[in-house]
Parts: C-alpha cells; structure tokens; sequence
C-alpha cells in the first residue's frame, strides 16, 4: 500500500467564495473527521494531491501544525466537466485499525476458446483490511471459464488481514455466452409488413 506525505493547512474561511480562493491559489478545500473528533477544515495541495488519488486506496500521512496523522480519502468531489479537484473528505485511520474500503477486481487469463463475454457484476470487492495494510486491487484468474460459470466473493483469495465486507455468495464476475445477432429474412420482413 502506497503512503503519501502532504502538508495540509487548517482553514477558518468557508463558502462558496473561499472554496473559489483555495482552489485559484492550486489547493484543495477539505475535511477531515474521525475517532469521534471534530471535523477539522484545511487546504491541501492541489497537484500533489491529483496525484495521490490516483492510487487506489491511497495512505495519507498529513502534517497538520506540526502533528502528523493518517487518513484515507472517503469522498471526491471533481468537476463534472474539466476533472479538477473541488472538495476531499478524509477520514482518520490508526496503525492497526481495520476499516471498511472498496478494492478493484483485476482479471487474469483468458476465457475458454468461442465467442464469450465476460461481465464484471462488481468492479471493486467491497472489504475490511488494516488501514495501513489496504490492498490497491485484487487479482481474479479467469483461465479457461465458459459461458455459465461464475465467480463469487468467496473465490476471490484476499491478502492476509483481510476480509469480505459482503456476502461471500455475492457474483463478482460471470462469463456470458455472446449472442449473435440475426438478421431477420427478406421474405419475414415482407409477410410482417403484409399483416399490417
């Protein structure tokens, strides 16, 4: 699990109009909540930031005024059209504390030989971990599946310390059998038309 340090900067200005402010000067307005505190507002880098998240699960190490905490990232809100970063919630996490996170389901392998589809019911297994071991994904063999087979949550071997979050007999993945699609024949065109 990757750890990534920032400095974050408490913050006493809220709103619309200083939100605008903190995002004009690269930084990003958040919150940050947890172990029965309360929320403490702050500026985060912009850039540093963007790149952080894109790391699945990621591990913050903050430095607030001089205390260093961890947290995780429980919320992202990004501009709808440009992607930018608007607003990060983050939550407070301890060495040894299990905490509820989604991991993504990558795939292995190749179906077996004909025309199949394979259909991701779930792209992120929902799971408990340790907050400084979370896994950035798990990875899913589907070696020689055909159309009908399954996998379920309870297939799927996890790292050490973790667990599912879900039911075990939740489908994760399920390979389908590709449909052809036919077209219909001239003379049914016709005869369908002709009733009308």
């Amino acid at each position: 699990m990757s750890e990534v340090k920032l400095a974050a900067e408490t913050r006493t200005e809220f709103g619309k109009g200083a939100s605008r402010r903190i995002r004009r000067a690269g930084q990003v307005p958040g919150v940050i909540y947890g172990h029965g505190a309360d929320p403490v507002h702050v500026t985060l880098p912009g850039h540093e930031l963007l790149l952080a998240l894109r790391t699945p699960n990621v591990l913050l190490a903050l430095e607030i005024e001089g205390k260093k905490q961890l947290a995780i990232p429980k919320a992202v809100q990004r501009d709808a059209i440009k992607g930018f970063l608007e607003h990060v919630d983050l939550l407070l996490v301890r060495s040894g504390e299990k905490v509820n996170v989604e991991v993504f389901v990558q795939t292995e392998g190749d179906l077996a030989p004909g025309a199949y589809l394979l259909e991701h019911v779930l792209n992120a297994l929902p799971v408990e971990a340790e907050a400084t071991h979370i896994p950035e994904s798990v990875t899913v063999s589907i070696e020689g599946l055909e159309a009908g087979a399954s996998i379920l949550a309870k297939d799927i071997t996890l790292p050490s310390g973790t667990v599912l979050a879900i039911d075990e007999d939740a489908v994760v993945l399920q390979v389908l059998a590709a449909q052809a699609e036919e077209a219909p024949a001239e003379g049914e065109a016709g005869e369908a038309g002709s009733e009308a």
